[in-house]
């Protein structure tokens, strides 16, 4: 299985890094760190991952007027490393929505409170003001709103008496280095998952005209309300251990010549035919646009002429 690919953002010591990096050594680990850049060239951090081989750079603080250039280069940084995935670890710059959205729902930060309690920043202060019985730390996806995306994971740390913000800090900081590999490991395995994979399939094929699901030969099955079906999804269906989703062809060579071009990816499911295809879900790089594709091809195959006419009509506006 190939490892997911990671740039981690740091501004000092870069200790949450270091607990990825090193995680990232066991042999089972799914991901692996190709970047660690922060906003301090300075910044100790980058030492530490340089010595054990990881590729770093280094940003001169930004001014004011340079932030967008600044976000830029981290971008490209970024995508030139290869990396599918952003770990924010101490990164101490807010975030512009345009870089948000360039790795929305790839990118996951650790933060040092019980999300959605205390965002921003003194978190393990107002803790302790509020006479919390516990601080912590969550794992979340970063949104464009600060500290707010959907939380991944948490793990809470008793607040002992006489505790100070440091103190309580200091404990939790053990916390966050072993949750943020765990949530991070589970994370980028999650797109290998049958559960999750069913839901996005469903979610793209119940979103076509008229679209329903069933159970067909312990099979999910979309199609159209009492009409033909488009597509099946398949998890070892036959033994096979494969994950797919299976559409119909558009053209009679269609499925030898998807097979010929990418025979990891696609084949030819057992006892449908060549009007079939099968696209294999589970290699962890599906483009989810071209499964909506896929599936939208598949349903004008078996939509009544006069539910394609409304489709059509409204495709125009």
């Amino acid at each position: 299985m190939a490892r997911a690919k990671v740039g981690v953002l740091i501004s000092g010591r870069g200790s949450n890094m270091a607990a990825l990096l090193y995680a990232a050594k066991a042999e089972r680990c799914p991901y692996e760190i190709v970047l660690v850049a922060a906003d301090n060239p300075d910044a100790p951090g980058l030492k530490l991952a340089e010595a054990e081989g990881i590729a770093t750079i280094g940003f001169p603080r930004p001014k004011a007027t340079e932030k967008a250039q600044f976000f830029d280069a981290l971008d490209l940084a970024l995508r030139r490393a290869g990396a599918s995935f952003v770990a924010l670890a101490g990164f101490m710059r807010i975030l512009p929505a345009p870089f948000v959205a360039g790795w929305e729902g790839r990118m996951l930060n650790i933060h040092p409170s019980l999300l959605p309690l205390y965002k921003g920043l003194d978190t393990h202060r107002r803790a302790i003001e509020a006479g919390d019985s516990h601080g912590g730390c969550s794992v979340h996806v970063v949104t464009a709103a600060l500290d707010d995306g959907p939380v991944l994971a948490r793990t809470p740390v008793a607040i002992q008496p006489g505790d100070t913000p440091d103190s309580l800090a200091a404990r939790v900081l053990i916390a966050e280095h072993q949750l943020y590999s765990r949530a991070l490991a589970d994370y980028v395995t999650r797109e290998r998952e049958p559960d999750w994979l069913l839901n996005r399939v469903r979610e793209l094929a119940l979103a076509l005209p008229q679209a329903d699901e069933i159970l067909s030969h312990g099979m999910p099955c979309f199609g159209i309300v009492k009409g033909k079906k488009f597509g099946y999804f398949t998890r070892g269906h036959h033994g096979d251990g494969i994950i797919a989703l299976l559409v119909k062809t558009t053209a009679p060579d269609e499925q030898a010549t998807l097979i010929e071009a990418d025979p990891d990816r696609y084949y030819r499911p057992a006892y449908f035919g060549d009007g079939w295809v099968g696209i294999r879900l589970d290699l962890g790089d599906t483009d989810w646009d071209h499964i909506a594709d896929r599936l939208r091809a598949s349903w004008r195959q078996v939509a009544p002429r006069k539910l394609l006419g409304l489709m059509d009509i409204a495709d125009q506006f």
